[in-house]
């Protein structure tokens, strides 16, 4: 069962709702978000664990890239 309050909270954040705009177009790695944003990469890494615990996205682990995608259920 999906939290709303913790999905509300996540889509909360300007830059956490660009990243879910962006991830909209297709999957994106975590140093693209970085380039994407000009933000520090654990700036866009503590967004994307924001949206990954109220299921808005998920990541998965490619050799040493950790693509990241939306999840429409989360929506």
């Amino acid at each position: 069962m999906i939290d709303q309050s913790t999905s509300l909270t996540a889509l909360a954040d300007p830059t956490r709702r660009s990243i879910i705009a962006h991830l909209a177009n297709g999957e994106a790695t975590v140093s693209h978000l970085v380039d994407q944003f000009d933000l520090a990469q654990p700036t866009i890494s503590s967004r994307l664990k924001v949206l990954e615990n109220a299921v808005l996205i998920s990541r998965s682990r490619v050799a040493q890239t950790r693509p990241c995608r939306l999840n429409p259920a989360g929506l």
